[in-house]
């Protein structure tokens, strides 16, 4: 399937980023967002120019309802598949909320949950009116799956919450032509792991850390961006509602998941 406009948000690193280059060499009309990331957009957008690929990318601060009316005022068409991508973590929280730790944890929740809701709650009815939809919303396996207790109690939280607008709107939406999933990543070599985890480890500890994973190995972000693409096929329309579990078997066993080597 190609030739549809497709909005990812947080599409300048990491999963979404391959996401954006996965649906644009696919044929797809992509858009993407960015917040901090204003260079690496403008690297993405040039690496695809290079090869005949125009996309577009929109700043956007998730989770700010000005923003977020100005992100609808801007696109260049209506939105025929939804990729909410865009997420701050225990680490990166930071970047977006330097404040107090209460004050993180409220950002944590209006970024990864609210802000996603109120893109569904935008762009849903006219995928209703049009006849055609799909919603993926990227969680995670801490909190769509199962628990870490070393983050902060709202990532998990913000995760779970975005896991459980996937399954209510898969029930709104059962009688629509508009499909929706929830994937949730495992331990993805992205910039965001790299700032809660790895980026503190030296050679020693990141063998140990990569030894106890799951496959002993970390998921790459294109592993991550094909199961997102696939589940926009009409092949993974059986898949209504599911919250797929993209962990290498982490969410089955969440012990496996030790930043730190183990005490002897």
């Amino acid at each position: 399937m190609s030739g549809r406009n497709v909005l990812i948000t947080g599409g300048s690193s990491g999963i979404g980023r391959h996401a954006v280059g996965r649906f644009a060499r696919g044929g797809d009309t992509v858009w993407f967002t960015y917040l901090h990331g204003a260079g690496r957009a403008k690297d993405l957008v040039a690496e695809l120019a290079a090869d005949g690929i125009e996309v577009i990318a929109f700043a956007f601060g998730q989770g700010d309802w000005d923003s977020h009316q100005r992100l609808l005022r801007e696109l260049p068409g209506p939105v025929d598949v939804l990729v909410n991508n865009a997420a701050v973590g225990s680490a990166t929280v930071v970047d977006y909320e330097p404040g107090a730790a209460h004050r993180r944890s409220a950002a944590m929740l209006q970024i990864n949950s609210v802000g996603p809701l109120w893109l569904v709650q935008q762009l849903v009815p006219g995928m209703v009116a049009r006849g055609y939809g799909k919603i993926i919303n990227v969680a995670s396996v801490g909190g769509g799956i199962a628990s870490f207790p070393t983050f902060d109690p709202a990532d998990g939280m913000s995760k779970a919450a975005l896991v459980h607008l996937s399954r209510q709107l898969a029930v709104e939406l059962a009688h629509t032509p508009v499909d929706v999933f929830a994937v949730c990543p495992g331990a993805v070599e992205t910039p965001m792991l790299t700032a809660s985890v790895l980026g503190r480890m030296d050679g020693a500890a990141r063998a140990a850390f990569l030894a106890a994973l799951p496959k002993q190995r970390l998921i790459e972000p294109d592993e991550v961006a094909d199961v997102i693409a696939w589940l926009c096929t009409d092949s993974a329309a059986i898949l209504h509602g599911a919250v797929l579990d993209a962990s290498l078997g982490l969410g089955l066993a969440p012990g496996m998941f030790q930043p730190e080597p183990a005490a002897h």
